[in-house]
């Protein structure tokens, strides 16, 4: 997906125009409501950086994935919550406010934890041992595709709260329509790594997405978090930067083939991410 020209230049448009979508409606007494109330963060934060780097090793025993495949999926395990968490998040009713402060904490914490993860993975997989640095450009990138946006969208409401208010049905149902061209585009151009790879990795990167759909939503809610939390952790931890996790593997390590889990990841993850989210809003109403 790195090398596609149309998905390079297309999808960081896409995204700042969704980000900006996702401030009109927030406000910095939102993001007060989130420091006031850590728990969330907590919650998340452990999941991310305890929890699921241990579940992708214990996948790549379980499939027998081969090392380099079995490297890139950790990779993509140690990675942070992708700039569409906030989207799948915002669709589904989530606390988008709680969403955007995981993003930008769990970049700046993936720092740290990334290289350890990545090391691990090579000495366990690969028999190799590597110092791996910390990826500071991209994350850097990320947090400025995620703060920028949504700083004009608040902005925006700032100043105008009824031009905000007018704009936030037309740029929700624009961002569903992005979304739709992001997943066509995505699947038509990497088709044929699709092919070849999905049955050796395929069902790996899908059993990994949905369990970690599945524990970031059920985990918040067992500890008796509220609903747009859970929603909004279950998001945050379950879409993963695969962009992070490819670059990682092309240019910090010089191994193509630990791409190649990330690529699938970043394209299965628009459909099971969509249907989770079409799940939380269809029981939503009988719960209520």
């Amino acid at each position: 997906m790195a090398d596609n020209t149309l998905l390079v230049l297309f999808l960081p448009i896409a995204l700042a125009v969704v980000m900006a979508g996702l401030g009109l409606h927030l406000t910095l007494a939102d993001f007060r409501r989130v420091l006031a109330a850590p728990k969330a963060v907590a919650v998340a934060l452990v999941v991310q950086a305890l929890l699921l780097p241990p579940l992708a090793f214990g996948l790549c025993r379980v499939f027998a994935l081969p090392g380099e495949l079995a490297l890139g999926l950790i990779l993509l395990a140690a990675s942070p919550g992708g700039v569409t968490a906030n989207l799948f998040s915002h669709l589904a009713r989530g606390d988008v406010a709680l969403n955007i402060s995981l993003t930008a904490i769990n970049s700046l914490l993936a720092l740290l934890t990334l290289p350890l993860w990545t090391a691990l993975a090579l000495s366990t997989f690969l028999g190799a041992e590597a110092s791996v640095p910390p990826p500071t450009g991209k994350v850097l990138e990320v947090a400025t595709l995620v703060i920028v946006p949504v700083a004009l969208g608040m902005g925006l409401r700032a100043w105008n709260p009824v031009l905000a208010d007018a704009a936030e049905k037309p740029v929700r149902l624009l961002s569903s329509l992005l979304l739709g061209v992001l997943i066509v585009l995505a699947f038509a151009s990497e088709w044929d790594t699709v092919r070849e790879f999905a049955p050796v990795v395929g069902l790996a990167c899908i059993s990994f997405n949905l369990a970690s759909l599945l524990i970031g939503y059920f985990a918040p809610r067992a500890l008796k978090l509220a609903e747009p939390q859970a929603i909004a952790i279950g998001f945050e931890i379950g879409i993963h930067n695969g962009t992070l996790a490819i670059f990682i593997a092309l240019e910090v390590l010089g191994r193509a083939q630990a791409s190649i889990a990330p690529a699938i990841y970043s394209l299965s993850m628009y459909l099971t991410a969509a249907l989770f989210a079409a799940w939380l809003l269809h029981k939503r109403p009988r719960a209520a």
